[in-house]
């Protein structure tokens, strides 16, 4: 059961990276025409991939929460019986940052909802630090993912 929700926290995370990148990519480099390939994947609508992310952020912490005392139990401890303390320390910095997002999302729906002009650059700001917490995080996990499975944990 633990390697099944380790699985599907991770393919919901990959469709959480995407989606968000996605709107970032279109938040920060918008396209003016949809000619060619790069331009229509800037050219999309930014506010559409909103209420998805939400949605996909807090369907990953959750899943994330509920295999997180797996790793607390075993593999954390393996990691610091083997000294691996950067691994166990970017973790740690992932835990951290991934509260932090939970506390943005309020304030990431709202400055979507918001009008046009209003809060471009809020919206900005505030997508592009979901954006930066995601690829942390995914990056971190999928690591210490393979650092479990390369040492047969």
């Amino acid at each position: 059961m633990a390697t099944f929700l380790v699985i599907l926290h991770g393919l919901l995370a990959v469709a959480l990276l995407g989606s968000i990148t996605h709107q970032a990519i279109a938040v920060v480099w918008p396209a003016q025409s949809k000619a060619g390939f790069v331009n229509a994947y800037r050219s999309v609508s930014s506010r559409a991939y909103v209420n998805a992310n939400i949605i996909l952020f807090l369907t990953v912490a959750a899943l994330g929460s509920v295999i997180y005392p797996i790793y607390r139990v075993w593999v954390r401890t393996y990691l610091e019986n083997a000294r691996l303390y950067p691994a166990v320390g970017s973790f740690e910095i992932k835990e951290q940052l991934i509260a932090l997002g939970l506390g943005l999302l309020p304030l990431y729906w709202l400055v979507w909802r918001r009008p046009e002009p209003a809060s471009t650059s809020a919206r900005t700001a505030v997508t592009l630090m979901l954006c930066f917490i995601v690829w942390f995080s995914f990056l971190v996990g999928h690591i210490l993912n393979n650092i479990r499975g390369f040492f047969g944990l």
